[in-house]
């Protein structure tokens, strides 16, 4: 087994066949050869060597292609591990970001410098040091020092105090999570992927290692084209993209639109979702029209590292309405706890991972990594952590997990207990509503419906179709349709915005 990330690409560095090879289509068309961005990354890793001590964060603020890449293989080869920013993000946000992490420098061009906050952070343009001649000696000894424990990256997610929390990632369960991606799902380096997610987001993790490991494409998607499936569709299609990994979000706006009629995306072979549940009758329609296409539905908070659990859909899954997460990846272990009781079967608990899938747990803020990375309960013999995800779940008697919900957005409405996901998944299965978003106002002690559809509608409408699906006690009693239900960075539904706009 790998030590560390980089051995996935290190003999390859002076394979000609493979620096020929195209690894990255930039959004603007320009290509990439594995050879540039090897060179590019040990000229980075070369000087990030020079003066400055490793195990470090280095902060990266570019956008997703060459420049990024390159910068986050080159701090891998300097014995640091990298931060990927989002260069549209708030000044104010990323400043917050940086004082928390303390980066040991921040890697962007002089055409970014002007984008990022105020900071005491040595700033660092790649301009400057993209020629610096490779010292391969020099990386192979820092590389000698790295050990599969230490951290790889760390990834920003939303905190509740205003702050992001950095999920720092160790080279092991990165590794652990590509070995299990690679065999399972079958990835053999053919692939052409079309790359939508931001280079902050988590699934851009399978997407730059997957091309380094096994030299598969990486298409990048222009940003645009995420608010125009038209134009998106008709990308894929030019490109001959043949997988892709995306946020459900972008789909379920193809499938309400019909646009897979008048584009068949006839190289797209393979279809991985992850980050929120894809409403089934959205799904459906993306399986009918893409009968060759295999769908997965891959499960797993970034304190995880990317996803532990996958689920290839079926026919029969859409006949039964049903969408499992699946069975957890090899060396992965899923126990279901009601507290600290071990569920049964059909039983309804919290879902807890244990292996070395693990992050290790938040940067620089052990408060919340003892909350969330805890003792195993069942093992008192040794020192164990697991990490409590925070969703519900409960087990079939095939062994598949199927998920309720999350802790957070289960309340209790005049005595019952309710998952406002749920109501959510039902709302959605009516023909009219195109996407939902159920809330809780709990000063009103309101179920809020906000959804989108293609016409308009009234909340009696809309109770009477629910009336036939849901008891009274979990019919909304608020009712928001949108143009638009607010989208976050990541392209999932934006909940405190929502929060915020409507239920104050």
């Amino acid at each position: 087994m790998q030590k560390n990330i980089t051995e996935y690409w290190m003999p390859k560095v002076h394979d000609d066949d493979v620096r020929q090879m195209t690894a990255i289509v930039n959004a603007d068309g320009t290509k990439v050869s594995f050879g540039e961005l090897f060179d590019d990354a040990a000229s980075i890793g070369t000087w990030l060597i020079d003066g400055i001590s490793p195990n470090g964060p280095v902060a990266v603020f570019l956008p997703k292609g060459q420049e990024a890449a390159a910068s986050d293989m080159g701090i891998l080869y300097a014995g640091h591990f990298y931060c990927n920013m989002d260069i549209a993000s708030p000044a104010e946000r990323n400043a917050r970001i940086l004082e928390h992490i303390q980066p040991v420098c921040v890697l962007t061009t002089k055409k970014l410098m002007s984008k990022l906050p105020e900071t005491h952070v040595q700033i660092v343009c790649l301009e400057d040091i993209v020629n610096t001649e490779a010292d391969e000696e020099a990386i192979s000894h820092r590389l000698s020092h790295v050990v599969d424990t230490d951290p790889l990256c760390l990834i920003n997610t939303s905190g509740s105090t205003g702050t992001p929390k950095a999920v720092a990632l160790s080279h092991r369960s990165t590794i652990d999570f590509m070995d299990n991606a690679i065999s399972e799902l079958s990835l053999d380096g053919s692939e052409v992927m079309g790359s939508l997610s931001p280079v902050y987001f988590d699934i851009y993790t399978l997407e730059i290692w997957l091309m380094l490991a096994k030299q598969a494409q990486m298409v990048i998607v222009p940003e645009m084209y995420a608010a125009f499936p038209e134009k998106l569709a008709a990308y894929l299609e030019e490109r001959n993209i043949s997988f892709i990994f995306w946020v459900p979000t972008v789909m379920v706006n193809m499938a309400n639109l019909d646009i897979l009629a008048a584009h068949r995306l006839t190289a797209l072979k393979k279809v991985l979702f992850a980050g929120e549940v894809f409403p089934l009758k959205h799904l459906a329609y993306w399986m009918e029209h893409l009968p060759e296409t295999t769908f997965i539905n891959m499960y797993g908070p970034i304190e995880i590292t990317v996803d532990c659990l996958y689920h290839i859909m079926s026919k029969k899954d859409i006949e039964d309405g049903s969408l499992p997460i699946g069975r957890p990846f090899r060396n992965t272990d899923v126990m279901i706890l009601d507290d600290d009781r071990p569920c049964k079967p059909g039983e309804r608990g919290e879902l807890c991972v244990r292996g070395s899938s693990l992050a290790l747990g938040y940067y620089r803020d052990p408060e919340k990594t003892s909350r969330a990375f805890v003792q195993n309960p069942l093992n008192d013999a040794y020192p164990e952590t697991i990490y409590r995800t925070g969703d519900i779940v409960w087990e079939r008697e095939d062994g598949e997990i199927m998920i309720a919900g999350r802790k957070d957005f289960q309340v209790k409405h005049f005595g019952y207990r309710i998952e406002l996901q749920e109501i959510e998944a039902v709302a959605v299965r009516l023909d009219f509503i195109d996407n939902a978003c159920v809330l809780y106002d709990h000063d009103k002690k309101q179920i809020v419906l906000v959804y989108e559809a293609a016409r308009e509608t009234n909340p009696r409408e809309i109770r009477t179709e629910l009336s036939r699906l849901l008891p009274k006690y979990c019919l909304p009693t608020q009712f928001h349709q949108l143009d638009e239900i607010p989208r976050n960075p990541n392209g999932k539904i934006d909940r405190n915005r929502l929060k915020e706009m409507l239920v104050g």
